[in-house]
């Protein structure tokens, strides 16, 4: 199914283990110091423009080009490499609060899979008129070590219009809002997101693409293991004055900064994969 050597998603153990599932040393494990100045995977920070996104998402002639790319787009999950899609290093310039600068570092990634224990039942329920191809997850640190957010690709079964209608639910009806449909995250053995389950979640951010089958989100807590009775949406966590300890703490900020890398990633990955040759 999956390309050898290439380091694709499969399944197999997480990061943070060898191959008899024993707990490894992780490069992410260091200290705050060295896991920013180890932000040499950096993705582009704007959104794609000109050609290039023209060329993938919306497509420049009226042969059919638009769907090719949008299905494209959805077998990326299979034709891309984990660091692709992943980097072992994210940074975020301006991402935090006040427009901080912020590094997250990977430390978990999870095997490709289903979706059946990723999400909460209403929110698999909201999710469910696009399906579920494949879903992707990666868990990532901050540079001190105090944060740890997932964030998740859902690959859907779906056409354009399908994408296009749950976006607009997800809009119109505010469900990336909504307290009873937060993603779970993925914890690790081993790592400083081990015991990020839950009871965990703090601030979160959901994203619909209509130009892909992919469905971007991100949810983020402490790294001490702290429980949360009311997790905040990131949108709401980031505003000014707002006072709710994830707010203070900036978890908003992590769980939209990382999830809006990830995306941009995304974008720059599938656009030249969706170019058609000239």
């Amino acid at each position: 199914m999956l390309d050898a050597p290439r380091a694709y998603f499969a399944l197999g153990e997480p990061e943070g283990y060898d191959e008899r599932g024993r707990p490894r040393a992780l490069g992410a494990r260091v200290g705050p110091r060295t896991a920013a100045v180890a932000a040499c995977v950096v993705l582009g920070l704007g959104l794609l423009g000109g050609a290039a996104t023209g060329s993938w998402l919306t497509g420049d002639s009226g042969d059919g080009g638009s769907a090719g790319a949008f299905t494209t787009a959805g077998a990326l999950w299979h034709n891309e490499p984990v660091d692709q899609l992943f980097p072992p290093t994210v940074r975020g310039d301006g991402a935090g609060p006040g427009g901080a600068d912020r590094t997250w570092t990977r430390v978990a990634v999870a095997p490709d899979g289903g979706c059946a224990d990723a999400f909460d039942p209403l929110l698999r329920q909201a999710l469910d008129p696009v399906g579920c191809a494949r879903l992707l997850r990666a868990t990532y640190t901050d540079a001190t070590q105090s944060y740890v957010t997932t964030v998740g690709l859902l690959f859907t079964q779906a056409d354009a219009p399908a994408m296009s209608a749950l976006a607009a639910r997800f809009k119109g009806e505010d469900l990336a809002r909504r307290t009873d449909l937060v993603p779970r995250p993925y914890a690790a053995r081993g790592t400083v997101a081990a015991d990020f389950g839950d009871r965990q979640r703090a601030s979160w951010a959901v994203s619909v693409l209509t130009e892909a089958p992919v469905v971007v989100y991100a949810v983020s807590g402490w790294a001490d293991g702290r429980t949360v009775d009311a997790p905040q949406p990131a949108a709401d966590a980031m505003r000014a004055g707002a006072t709710t300890a994830a707010a203070q703490a900036g978890l908003g900020n992590e769980a939209q900064g990382l999830a809006d890398r990830i995306e941009r990633g995304f974008r720059k990955t599938a656009a030249p994969a969706t170019e058609k040759p000239s």
